[in-house]
C-alpha cells in the first residue's frame, strides 16, 4: 500500500467518500502535513475536475473545531450532550464488559448495529463491521433507507442494476430527469446533459413534485402529484401503443409481455391519468409523442419516486418505457436507475456471512428503528451507531428519539462529530475521515472503481471503522483470521471475483498504480439479461408468484391521515442528508429551512410569503418559514434539507415522516406522509 502520510507537502490523488452517484476523483493539496485545498481531478474521465461546494470545503469539515478528538463518556441525561473525556482503553473495556453482560442475560440478538453509507468506502461501510457483528451474533440490520425499493422494482424489469453508460448520454437527443434534483445530487449528469444540449440540440425534460434547481435548468418542467409516477408512465404507454409509436421489432425480440401490456394500459387513458397525476391531458400527449418520436432518448430515474408506499412499482413501471421505443439498442438511449452491478465485488468474502452461526438471527428494518427501540420484544438492549445519524435521518423522528432516551439502552456512537444521535450515547468514539483511511470505492452511476490511500494522519485519537471493530474483536476474544486481515488483503480478496466479468483487469495492485479503472462494460443488447426470461420483463412471472401485480400498475398511496397536504421532505443543495448540516458555513448557504406552498393553498389558509408556519400531523410538528408561489401543485408542500446543530428541534422534519415500509424491499416512504399547515 502506497501511503502519502509521510509526505508533508504536495498534491495527492483521492476520491470523494460521500453517498453520491458521481463519486468524483479528487486532488488533495497538503502543506505542513495538513490538507489546505481540495480540487477535482481534471483527468478523471467522468468528473473531469468539477466538484460540488460541499467537497470543495471538505477540509474545513476535517479540521472543524467541533470535530471529536478522543472518546467520551456520558455524564448527564441522554440528549443533553454532556460528556467527559476517557481513554480508548476505558471505552473499549466498557463496551466489551457491558456487551458480555447483555449477551449473558438477553443473548447477542439484543445488540443491534445501526449504520448506513456516511462513508461509501466498502471496507468501512460493509467490511470489518459486518464480520464483527456476524461473529457476535447481533441482530441483523436491514439497510433499506435509501434505494432498495427502486432497486428491486428496476430489477423486476431489467434483472439487475444495469443501465447505459452515463458517458454515452452526450449522444442523447431527449433527456428526462424523473424524480431527481440532479443539479444538487448528480451534477455531472447535468454537465453531460448540457453537452448533449449543445452538440445534439437535446431537449431536457424534468418531471418532479417541486420546481427545484434542475427544473429551472430544464427546457420543460412537468409538475406531478407525489406518488403518481407509475400512472404517468402508464399513460405514456397508452398513447405510445395507441398511436403506433412503439418499436415492435425490439419488443418482439428483447421483451416478454408486450401484448399483455398493450391491453393492460388501455385503462390508463389520458383523462384518467390527468386526474390522478395533475399533468394535463395536453401535456400528457405532448410528452408521450415527444418520447415516441425523439431518439435516442434517456431517462435518469431518481431516488425521489421510490420513497413512497408504491415506490418499487413506480420505478418498475418507468423502467419499462425504454423498451417500448427500442432505446436500449441506440447509443445514448435507455435509462439509469443505478449501475452498481457492473462493479459488484465479492461481498461474501468481504462481509464473511459464514461467521454468523445462527442463520435465523432476527432482522430489524432500519426504517422502523423507532418502533424497534420502543416496542420490539425481546427488546434491544444496546445499539452501536456508525456512519449514520438516526435521530435526524430516520423517519418518525420523535419516536426514534424517544427510544434513544431509554436509560436501559446502552448506546455507542462512532462519528466525526457530536451529532444529534451522539447526544443520546453512553460512549462516543471519534471517527477518522475517509482521507485518513485505506478503502476502495465503486460508483453506482458511472463505471469506475477507485481507491483511497491515506493522505493525512488520523485527527486526534480518531480511528476508522475497520480499526474499531478489529479492536473490539480482540477485546471479545475473537480469534478468527477474518479479524487479522489488512485493508490491502481485504481489497484484493473482494476484487478477486470471477462471478463479475465486468471486473476483469481491476485488482488491488492495478488500483494502487492507476487510482481509478473502468469496468469492461458492453451494451446490454444484443445479450441476455439476468431476468428469469433473459429479456426485459414487461410481464413478470416472478412478481406474479410473489402475489404482486405482474404488469406495471398504478397503486394509490396508503391513507396517512386527515392532513390536506402531501408532504415531501426533499434534499437541499448544501447538505447531504445530515452531513454538513451542523456546519455554520453550509447553513448560511441554505439560509434557513422553508416550506414551499402553492399560492392558492396559502390564500385559503391565510398564510403570507415569509411568514412562520406550524406544520403538523399525528407524529409531531415543525415550525418553518413559508415560501409561497407556483413551485408546487395545490395540495403539496415541500421542504428541503435535514437541519441539525441549531438546538432547534422544531426544524427536524423527519418528525413528520411515516415509518411504514414500501411495497418492495422494505424501503422508506419518506414522501408518502400527509400534514396540515397553519400560520404560527
Amino acid at each position: 500500500m502506497q501511503s502519502y502520510i509521510q509526505q508533508q507537502n504536495g498534491i495527492f490523488p483521492s476520491v470523494c467518500s460521500l453517498d453520491c452517484p458521481d463519486q468524483c476523483g479528487l486532488l488533495l493539496h497538503k502543506r505542513d502535513g495538513k490538507i489546505v485545498k481540495i480540487e477535482g481531478d481534471p483527468n478523471h474521465p467522468v468528473t473531469k475536475g468539477m466538484i460540488c461546494n460541499k467537497v470543495r470545503n471538505f477540509h474545513k469539515r476535517i479540521y472543524d473545531e467541533k470535530r471529536l478528538e478522543y472518546p467520551l463518556k456520558r455524564i448527564g441525561k441522554k440528549g443533553e450532550g454532556n460528556f467527559t473525556r476517557i481513554s480508548w482503553e476505558e471505552a473499549l473495556d466498557t463496551i466489551a464488559s457491558r456487551w458480555k453482560k447483555i449477551i449473558d442475560v438477553d443473548g447477542p440478538e439484543s445488540i443491534l448495529p445501526y449504520s448506513f453509507y456516511g462513508n461509501m468506502g466498502y471496507l468501512n461501510a460493509e467490511g470489518m463491521d459486518r464480520r464483527f457483528f456476524h461473529r457476535l451474533g447481533a441482530s441483523r440490520l436491514e439497510r433499506t433507507i435509501c434505494s432498495v425499493a427502486g432497486l428491486i422494482g428496476y430489477n423486476y424489469t431489467m434483472g439487475g442494476s444495469f443501465g447505459i453508460d452515463p458517458e454515452d448520454t452526450i449522444h442523447s437527443k431527449l433527456i428526462i430527469f424523473w424524480g431527481i434534483n440532479a443539479v444538487s445530487t448528480n451534477m455531472h449528469q447535468i454537465a453531460l446533459a448540457q453537452q448533449a444540449r449543445k452538440e445534439n440540440n437535446a431537449k431536457i425534460v424534468v418531471i418532479d413534485v417541486h420546481r427545484n434547481q434542475t427544473a429551472k435548468f430544464a427546457d420543460w418542467f412537468i409538475p406531478i402529484m407525489p406518488g403518481t409516477d407509475s400512472a404517468l408512465a402508464l399513460g405514456i404507454m397508452h398513447i405510445l401503443f395507441a398511436e403506433n409509436l412503439t418499436d415492435d421489432e425490439f419488443l418482439q425480440q428483447y421483451t416478454v409481455g408486450h401484448n399483455e401490456l398493450k391491453e393492460h394500459v388501455k385503462q390508463y387513458d389520458p383523462k384518467t391519468v390527468a386526474k390522478i397525476t395533475g399533468v394535463s391531458v395536453t401535456d400528457l400527449y405532448k410528452l408521450a409523442r415527444l418520447y415516441g418520436t425523439v431518439s435516442p432518448s434517456y431517462i435518469r430515474i431518481g431516488n425521489g419516486i421510490q420513497h413512497h408506499d408504491n415506490g418499487g412499482m413506480n420505478v418498475r413501471t418507468i423502467a419499462c418505457l425504454p423498451a417500448l421505443t427500442g432505446q436500449w439498442i441506440k447509443k445514448g438511449g435507455g435509462a439509469i436507475k443505478g449501475n452498481s452491478d457492473y462493479l459488484a465485488h465479492n461481498a461474501k468474502v468481504l462481509q464473511r456471512h459464514d461467521l454468523l452461526r445462527n442463520k435465523r438471527t432476527r432482522k430489524i428494518n432500519m426504517n422502523a428503528i423507532g418502533e424497534a427501540l420502543n416496542f420490539i420484544d425481546p427488546p434491544i438492549r444496546s445499539m452501536f451507531v456508525y456512519s449514520s445519524n438516526p435521530a435526524v435521518v430516520a423517519p418518525n423522528g420523535s419516536l426514534v428519539r424517544r427510544g434513544l432516551e431509554r436509560e436501559d439502552l446502552f448506546t455507542i456512537v462512532h462519528d466525526l462529530f457530536l451529532t444529534e444521535t451522539a447526544k443520546y450515547a453512553d460512549i462516543v468514539l471519534p471517527a477518522a475521515s475517509s482521507f485518513e483511511n485505506t478503502d476502495f470505492y465503486a460508483s453506482y452511476w458511472h463505471h469506475y472503481m477507485q481507491i483511497q490511500q491515506p493522505v493525512i494522519e488520523h485527527y486526534g485519537e480518531s480511528k476508522s471503522n475497520v480499526e474499531v471493530f478489529k479492536l473490539l474483536a480482540e477485546k471479545l476474544g475473537f480469534e478468527e483470521e477474518a479479524f487479522q486481515e489488512t485493508e490491502a488483503e481485504m481489497i484484493a480478496a473482494a476484487l478477486d471475483y470471477p462471478g463479475n466479468p465486468y471486473l476483469k483487469g481491476i485488482s488491488y495492485d492495478e488500483l494502487v498504480q492507476k487510482q481509478y479503472i473502468k469496468a469492461e462494460v458492453k451494451p446490454l443488447f444484443p445479450g441476455r439479461l439476468k431476468t428469469q426470461s433473459g429479456k426485459i420483463e414487461l410481464f413478470s412471472k416472478k412478481m406474479e408468484k410473489l402475489k404482486l401485480p405482474p404488469l406495471p400498475t398504478y397503486i394509490p398511496l396508503v391513507n396517512d391521515g386527515d392532513g390536506p397536504f402531501q408532504f415531501v421532505a426533499a434534499p437541499n443543495h448544501h447538505f447531504l442528508n445530515s452531513t454538513f448540516a451542523n456546519n455554520q458555513m453550509h447553513q448560511s448557504y441554505e439560509k434557513e429551512p422553508i416550506l414551499h406552498m402553492n399560492q392558492k393553498d396559502a390564500v385559503q389558509k391565510g398564510i403570507e410569503d415569509g411568514s412562520m408556519v406550524r406544520v403538523w400531523n399525528h407524529r409531531g410538528e415543525c415550525r418553518l418559514k413559508a415560501a409561497i408561489g407556483e413551485n408546487v401543485l395545490q395540495g403539496v408542500v415541500v421542504t428541503q434539507g435535514l437541519w441539525e446543530g441549531t438546538d432547534d428541534r422544531n426544524r427536524l422534519v423527519n418528525t413528520l415522516t411515516p415509518d411504514r415500509l414500501a411495497d418492495m424491499g422494505g424501503g422508506a416512504v419518506f414522501f408518502s406522509g400527509k400534514v396540515d399547515v397553519e400560520k404560527d
